[in-house]
């Protein structure tokens, strides 16, 4: 608690300065946005179903326990539909052909006003119903989602859900001197995501690997000024790293498009994004090439940020939970009919 604390505390000291620049993609606009959202935003939910991530049922408690929910679909700006875990095509397509037959809200904009949560996302379908779900529906997804599973600009993903425990902010001073400093950390997990390019950074001197996702993980991050991942891999404790002061660099051989809150977040301004084609050595390279102003600003930057990316039991201002549902608000603009006549 104290380390969470402690970053809140340094998000509102720069403030200030943190707005003033790129961070946000709309800093003129965000929080005047989330204020009206506060007030006015209002979500139906369809029934209550349990689901099966910690993100899933992280945000669907915090959903229905929130004031943003409404009993009566008229008021609504966007419905909610909240499948069972781990739901076949096929039952996908019955659940929203009984939705379609039963309420008339899926009709008027062929599901564009709706969303879901499903982890890994759906996959494509010649039924209609399920077309219409993947095509115009909101799908939210744990992050990163499978090629083909998430469409940009449409579908959003959650933070990963982190406790943050034995996590120190970049202002504690309880580092270990004796630990040597490090370019960059990598927790590893999985090596079937560029093999060559991991067998290279573990035998390069200027990198640390850490195999055991325990050992000594606070010592390595605190110590590094980078700390690396592999995009489709293990990504869970990027916000860990980002509130330790530790830049995130992600190695990826494409565009990422799935980030959390990329809506919100110029991801730019906190993280580096590498290709593999050039080995440890070019990696270093342009870790290297990176100016102290830009880096101090990305740390300082990284850990002001965290407050978005935290999920809390009981939801707080600009948090996660709040910021995925701002989300959602950006994406409530819909071709709707003025009003509902029944046939």
């Amino acid at each position: 608690m104290a380390a969470f604390t402690i970053i809140i505390l340094s998000f509102l000291t720069i403030t200030t300065t943190v707005t003033s620049t790129t961070l946000y993609q709309s800093p003129k606009t965000t929080f005047s946005n989330y204020n009206t959202m506060l007030s006015t935003f209002k979500i139906f939910t369809y029934s209550t179903t349990p689901t099966t991530t910690p993100q899933e049922s992280q945000f669907h408690t915090s959903l229905l326990t929130s004031h943003f929910t409404t009993q009566d679909p008229n008021h609504a700006h966007l419905f909610f539909l909240p499948f069972p875990p781990s739901t076949s095509t096929r039952s996908l397509a019955r659940a929203i052909k009984s939705i379609r037959n039963t309420f008339p809200f899926w009709n008027r904009t062929l599901g564009a006003d709706h969303f879901y949560l499903s982890a890994a996302g759906v996959d494509s379908s010649a039924d209609r119903n399920v077309v219409e779900l993947k095509k115009n529906s909101i799908q939210i997804s744990c992050f990163p989602t499978a090629s083909g599973m998430f469409i940009p600009h449409k579908d959003v993903t959650l933070p990963p859900v982190h406790s943050f425990e034995g996590v120190s902010s970049v202002n504690d001073t309880d580092t270990d001197t004796n630990t040597p400093f490090y370019l960059g950390y990598m927790r590893l997990t999985d090596e079937s995501h560029h093999p060559t390019l991991i067998k290279e950074i573990k035998d390069h001197p200027d990198f640390k690997v850490e195999l055991d996702p325990t050992n000594k993980k606070k010592k390595f991050v605190k110590s590094s000024r980078f700390c690396l991942f592999v995009y489709g891999s293990d990504m869970t404790w990027m916000v860990e790293a980002l509130a330790s002061g530790c830049v995130p660099v992600v190695i990826t051989n494409h565009p990422i498009q799935d980030l959390p809150l990329m809506d919100v977040i110029n991801w730019s301004e906190i993280a580096v994004f590498v290709g593999p084609t050039g080995g440890a050595e070019g990696l270093k390279r342009v870790l290297d090439g990176i100016e102290k102003s830009r880096y101090e600003r990305m740390v300082e930057s990284g850990v002001a940020v965290t407050q978005h990316l935290v999920w809390n039991a009981e939801p707080k201002a600009h948090d996660a939970f709040h910021m995925v549902v701002y989300q959602l608000w950006l994406r409530r603009h819909t071709i709707r009919y003025a009003r509902w006549v029944e046939q």
